[in-house]
């Protein structure tokens, strides 16, 4: 068995060669050193290099705050509805264990080569390059799907105010989408600092929301009603959907694990902010160990506590019957009329609003960076490609940014409903994201393995390992094929056939199969075997620019004294 030098200089340069070749985007130069901060070099005179504009709490921030959107603002008032408190604590603490899983695996092999690219190079390299040309697409699929459905979400929202009827909602669409174009357009440094702000008011308000829902529920409300665990035993713990009895309730909980995975989709941005992150082999470790705990904070205990003060039943959910034509998309903002309190519903929806314009703003970043990465590969036309002087990849930004204008469908159709068939379409094209990084991990270890390096050359190991990774795929892939069982079933409320959830339920699956396959076909590609898998091209440079880190860090930690321990003791978990 033929095995690569870890060492030689022959195999440096030959490493850097072949990486030149196949262009799979490593920053050849330590992040910091780089010439006035560009991550490629133009080519032909033509501009196609993006600017390292992101700090190190910037970066981190955006991957928090990206995971903290309408999925578990707005999102778990329809899974409350169908399934009941029980079924939906149960079924966010499982897909929480399942998203843990999935960023270990990412972790592991983002913290052995933090590549700038975005996850689609390690399924490039470890698995078969069909699958990371697949990957790539279905990713930025995903985003331009997410960025209408934020939109829609906002609309949503300020009917709160403002009722359909009052004004129509393609008028708040346009005014938003506009925003957030031109946010994009001003430039990283200025996104990067705008995102870091709002991002950190999200976190402040979602753990004012954990706070007061406890509050709600001791009964500290101006009602005075100790509520508890009330709701679980009268509507109860579990809610019937399409049928009754036990299999009604089973059916509740599976439906409620669809908009759990809603919900958790972001929190893999970590993977494509990795090759614009400083000190990478530290602070993906970090950030993959504390996801653990975001989770069990963020998700987990407000999902807990939402269901001791908002009935299933409330006819103030927005999803709670087809006939609902409540503003009040959250179901938080349902708590708190519930407890009468007034004048926080309205603040707090404007908080909420900021949350959309927040997500929806960077998942059109991380929409046009994909698309731009695309482009360098190969994979996508070369003028998308190209950058201005600010390194804004504008061909790419405007392409995004026209399938925002999928949000309209708002003004022929309830938002309700245009949400719903959204939601579909990311879902599946998360699951399938998920899919391919846990498949990505599973070929990793074993390529590791064939090769001979042990576990003790790792940054970060997943604690499961490839086990894990099975595990989670088998649950992704099997919530994937079932996700939309509704349109199968015979009821009152869906009739016998549900073709347009069917639709967006599933278009994903076989577009995802003809990328791959077609690539294969087309470019004849094979599957990349473990012996021969490409483990190291690229990893001297980031050593080099670990032990960089690891000066700066002392000179910091002697400079900065007790305040710097403090700080990255006790607060920089949360930022």
């Amino acid at each position: 068995m033929a095995i690569r030098s870890r060492n030689t200089s022959d195999d440096v340069e030959g490493a850097h060669e072949k990486d030149a070749k196949y262009d799979y985007s490593i920053n050849r130069e330590p992040s910091p050193l780089t010439e006035e901060g560009h991550l490629t070099t133009a080519e032909n005179g033509e501009h196609q290099s993006l600017h390292r504009g992101l700090q190190s709490r910037q970066v981190s921030m955006i991957a928090i705050g990206g995971a903290i959107g309408t999925g578990l603002i707005i999102g778990t008032g329809a899974a409350l509805a169908r399934a009941g408190p029980a079924s939906i604590l149960i079924a966010y603490t499982f897909v929480g264990m399942l998203v843990f899983l999935v960023m270990a695996a990412l972790g592991e092999m983002a913290a052995w080569l933090p590549a700038a690219g975005g996850f689609s190079i390690y399924a490039t390299r470890y698995v078969d390059p069909a699958l990371g040309f697949a990957l790539g697409y279905t990713y930025w699929f995903k985003y331009i799907i997410t960025t209408p459905n934020q939109l829609t979400a906002a609309a949503l929202v300020i009917q709160y105010w403002l009722p359909a009827e009052r004004v129509n909602p393609g008028v708040w669409i346009a005014v938003f989408m506009v925003v957030i174009i031109a946010i994009n357009y001003l430039g990283i440094r200025f996104f990067g600092e705008f995102e870091f702000w709002l991002s950190s008011i999200k976190v402040l308000v979602i753990i004012g929301l954990i706070i007061l829902s406890l509050v709600l529920a001791l009964g500290g409300g101006p009602d005075h009603d100790r509520k508890g665990f009330r709701y679980w035993s009268d509507p109860g713990a579990f809610a019937n959907y399409i049928d009754t009895g036990s299999l009604g309730k089973f059916l509740g909980f599976w439906s409620s694990m669809v908009t759990a995975v809603f919900a958790y989709l972001g929190t893999e941005l970590v993977g494509v902010t990795v090759g614009e992150a400083e000190n990478p082999r530290k602070t993906i470790p970090k950030a993959i160990k504390l996801t653990f705990y975001r989770i069990l904070v963020f998700y987990i205990l407000s999902i807990f506590l939402l269901g001791m003060i908002v009935p299933y039943n409330s006819t103030d959910l927005v999803f709670a019957t087809k006939q609902s034509n409540s503003a009040a998309a959250s179901p938080f903002v349902v708590a708190i009329k519930l407890a009468g309190i007034k004048g926080l519903p309205g603040f707090l929806n404007a908080c909420i609003l900021l949350f959309v314009f927040s997500a929806s703003n960077s998942d059109l970043y991380i929409a046009s960076r994909t698309l731009h990465g695309l482009a360098l590969k190969g994979h996508a036309p070369k003028f998308l490609a190209r950058t201005d002087k600010r390194g804004v990849p504008y061909v790419a930004l405007f392409l995004s940014a026209a399938f925002c204008c999928l949000a309209f469908m708002n003004v022929s159709s309830s938002s309700k409903v245009v949400f719903g068939y959204f939601v579909n379409l990311v879902t599946i094209f998360g699951l399938l994201t998920w899919i391919s990084i846990l498949v990505s991990h599973i070929y990793f270890v074993r390529a590791r393995h064939a090769q001979n390096v042990p576990d003790s050359e790792l940054a970060y190991k997943a604690p499961f390992g490839i086990w894990g990774s099975y595990f989670a795929l088998f649950f992704c892939i099997l919530i994937s094929l079932t996700k939309n069982f509704n349109v199968f079933t015979h009821s009152k409320t869906y009739g016998d056939f549900d073709y347009k959830n069917f639709i967006t339920g599933y278009l994903g699956i076989p577009l995802y199969l003809i990328l791959i396959f077609g690539y294969k076909f087309s470019q004849k590609s094979h599957g990349v075997r473990p012996e021969t898998a490409d483990i190291w091209t690229g990893k001297d440079v980031i050593d080099r620019d670990e032990e960089m880190w690891k000066r700066r860090d002392a000179e910091a930690d002697a400079k900065g004294g007790k305040a710097h321990w403090f700080y990255r003791k006790f607060l920089s978990w949360l930022f």
